[in-house]
């Protein structure tokens, strides 16, 4: 990274929880923040909480994600040290009760809009000779819980995505990072709940107003059941960890010399690649079951 300045890093998805204490802390730490948002009301408040810097970008938008990148090179002359591809969400649901459009709508954001981010800031990147692409994944990026087959898959994908571009990059000072979480207190339970009304049995239909007759219908009702009430518990699972665990962790990503391709974040991460390493596939899968109930 050029010395005298301060580092500049793109943040997606800063609304709420992990992506806006990423922003927040890594201010704290001297970076100039671009922190995105998709609504311009929480990118006042942004601007509001001392993030001057902050844009409205859309990640299902190649547009918007374009109009934002320019304005960070416009304002910056052209420099970008990293990016840092966070704004996601989960699709619950069993996989037979999803249709294609609720899986579209899951790749758009999570592994499309990380894609076109990344393409979109690469050149001014290659142009300075450095940068570093982090990208969030999850640990059911390696593992697969049941009944979250859609969010599974796509973090499958990225982190596909990922190891491609990592071998791709090789050669230069571009480097591209997964940061893979467990629990993490966020509205990723908000979000989902409000997925699994729009979208579970509604068979191509985007409506949630007979969400109850739906579930009931569906053959995995019993399942649900207990799908909704983790849903809309206000409690955290065990081993949840706060957002300045993955704050601290994009932080050691992006500043380290020589960063590792993936770093691990809350107990059950590390646990599950300990155990995928070692153990038989059906035994493995016998504990995802326990755990995934």
């Amino acid at each position: 990274m050029a010395p005298g300045t301060p580092p500049v890093i793109l943040i997606t998805g800063c609304s709420t929880g992990i992506g806006r204490h990423c922003a927040l802390t890594l201010q704290q730490r001297g970076w100039r923040v671009f922190a995105t948002a998709r609504r311009p009301a929480d990118v006042d408040d942004l601007m509001a909480a001392g993030l001057e810097d902050a844009l409205v970008m859309d990640v299902d938008d190649d547009h918007s994600i374009q109009r934002a990148v320019d304005t960070l090179l416009g304002r910056t002359q052209g420099r970008i040290d990293a990016v840092f591809n966070n704004a996601g969400f989960g699709q619950p649901g069993a996989l037979e009760d999803l249709p294609r459009e609720a899986l579209r709508e899951q790749f758009e954001t999570n592994v499309f809009g990380a894609h076109a981010v990344t393409r979109a800031v690469l050149p001014a990147m290659r142009a300075q000779g450095w940068g570093r692409i982090v990208q969030h994944s999850s640990v059911l990026g390696f593992i697969s819980l049941p009944w979250r087959g859609a969010y599974n898959a796509s973090k499958y994908a990225l982190e596909g995505l990922t190891d491609t571009l990592r071998h791709e990059l090789r050669g230069t000072a571009i480097h591209a990072v997964l940061i893979q979480t467990g629990p993490v207190t966020s509205e990723f339970r908000a979000n989902g709940w409000t997925r699994f009304q729009r979208w579970v049995g509604a068979e191509g239909q985007a409506s949630g107003a007979d969400w109850p007759a739906r579930v009931e219908a569906s053959v995995h009702r019993d399942r649900y059941h207990q799908v909704i009430v983790r849903l809309q518990s206000e409690g955290d699972p065990p081993f949840t960890r706060g957002p300045e665990a993955v704050a601290r962790t994009l932080w050691r990503a992006l500043e380290a010399a020589h960063p590792k391709p993936r770093y691990h974040v809350t107990v059950p991460t590390h646990v599950f690649k300990v155990l995928k390493r070692f153990l038989p596939s059906r035994t493995l899968d016998t504990v995802i079951r326990w755990v995934g109930g």
